[in-house]
Formats: C-alpha cells, sequence, structure tokens
C-alpha cells in the first residue's frame, strides 16, 4: 500500500480519467466535459444554469459554466434551443455512439475490480465527502 495521501491519489486519479476519456473521445473532436453536457440533456433537457447545477461538482477551478462546451456542441448542431436545450436527433445519435466509447473508458477504469470493491470506493468516498460538507 502506498503512503501517498488520499489526496494525491484523488487528484492523480481525476488527471487521469480527464485524459482518458479525452482520448476516447477526441475523433469527434469532444472531450469528457462535452460528453458530461450531452448525456446531462439526453438524460433531461434544461437551461443553462441547470447544466451548470447538475454538472458543477465536474468543473475545473477555471471553469464557471458550461455555456463554451454547449456552444461547441451547438455548433456540431447536436444540441438546440436558445434557453430551453435538448439534443437534436444527431445530438441523440452521437450520445449513442459515444455511449459506447464511454462504456468502454469506465470498464478501463474498473478492470480487475469487483463491483462490491467499486461500491464501497464511492461509499467511503461519499461519506468523507459528507463529513467536510458538514464542517
Amino acid at each position: 500500500m502506498s503512503d501517498l495521501p488520499i489526496g494525491y491519489w484523488l487528484k492523480h486519479l481525476d488527471r487521469l480519467i480527464e485524459n482518458d476519456f479525452d482520448r476516447a473521445l477526441a475523433s469527434e473532436s469532444v472531450g469528457r466535459r462535452h460528453w458530461q453536457v450531452l448525456n446531462s440533456l439526453h438524460n433531461e433537457p434544461g437551461t443553462i444554469a441547470d447544466l451548470d447545477r447538475r454538472l458543477t461538482p465536474f468543473l475545473d477551478e477555471n471553469e464557471d459554466t458550461v455555456a463554451p462546451v454547449v456552444e461547441r456542441l451547438r455548433e456540431l448542431g447536436w444540441v438546440e434551443g436558445l434557453v430551453a436545450l435538448a439534443l437534436t436527433p444527431r445530438g441523440e445519435a452521437e450520445h449513442e455512439k459515444l455511449f459506447a466509447r464511454v462504456g468502454e473508458a469506465r470498464a478501463r477504469l474498473t478492470r480487475g475490480i469487483a463491483d462490491e470493491e467499486y461500491r464501497a470506493a464511492v461509499d467511503v468516498l461519499e461519506r468523507m465527502s459528507a463529513n467536510l460538507e458538514q464542517g
């Protein structure tokens, strides 16, 4: 077992996940944030404010909104609407195609990790978060 603290592993893993997703989605000229917006709108259409609220935990320190990501998806013809945003039929088709690539990335991430181990790790991280949120 490593002597490095959990903060190191959390940041290191987050960077690796970000890079792996970006590589998996690069052929479509989109990255992890684009996927998150696309998937969020697939699950539930909404406004940029809705997306910001849903995706805040994923935003980097230099990102305060997903608006530029939405604009890129709009340019690709995957998102429509000025206030209320939704996926276009092309956006739905792209979501389906990218869903498979994201599944492959998630499989790489959890290779050799049993379902119970994954759930236990998420549970511990969730409780640690709750501890710090309570102060």
